[in-house]
């Protein structure tokens, strides 16, 4: 756990950190070998600005950044640019900042269902846990501008071929209106009556055989 770590939702105070987040993000990428779009500084610094990041800080040191983009006129919401730097990496704060940029999502945007697409198991195991579902890309925003943003990832042309219906990366989203189906769970008691014609052929079964054998 970092204990001296400060997480919280970034503004105009951050913007000196954007060329840095835009080079963890391309570091990242390369290490991986798949995709995380390219973004340019301009672009972390309006997210800052405008209240839809997450930034995570070890006094002057950047550890972590998120951020937020809102697709279909607000029917959608964006989990995007989970990044962590190399000291700060299998200590948890990928799980707080993912949780932070969450609740944000959430409180700005409660109707709008939101997603996240990513090569990381980490991030996939987050998001289940949060109650996000793997979904196909079907199931996502149509938006172009969100599928234009894609272009600067290495893996683009997969996406392209496939006509923005499948890439290397795993869609999850969480739909606040959806409501997980229901499995009835029979009492005990249920069960074995509904076996006991089963165990009493198996009898039967084992019965026949004992009178083959000592016949």
């Amino acid at each position: 756990m970092n204990n001296h770590v400060i997480i919280c939702k970034a503004s105009s105070q951050h913007i000196e950190y954007a060329e840095k987040i835009c080079e963890l993000v391309y570091i990242s990428a390369q290490e991986r070998g798949t995709g995380i779009a390219k973004r340019n500084p301009e672009y972390i610094k309006k997210k800052m600005t405008d209240g839809k990041a997450i930034i995570a800080l070890d006094g002057k040191h950047l550890a972590g950044f998120s951020y937020i983009e809102t697709w279909g006129h607000q029917e959608f919401v964006a989990n995007s640019g989970l990044i962590v730097a190399h000291e700060y990496r299998n200590s948890g704060l990928a799980r707080q900042i993912k949780c932070k940029v969450f609740e944000l999502s959430r409180e700005r945007f409660p109707k709008a269902k939101i997603f996240s697409i990513t090569t990381g198991t980490a991030v996939m195991k987050i998001n289940y846990e949060l109650g996000f579902r793997p979904v196909p890309f079907t199931e996502l925003t149509e938006d172009k501008d969100f599928w234009d943003g894609c272009k600067g990832c290495r893996n683009y042309d997969i996406l392209e071929r496939n006509n923005h219906k499948m890439c290397l990366c795993t869609a999850l989203l969480y739909d606040p209106f959806y409501k997980r189906p229901e499995i009835e769970v029979p009492p005990p008691s249920r069960i074995a009556e509904s076996m006991r014609p089963r165990i009493e052929g198996w009898r039967s079964m084992v019965a026949g055989l004992r009178l083959i054998v000592t016949g």
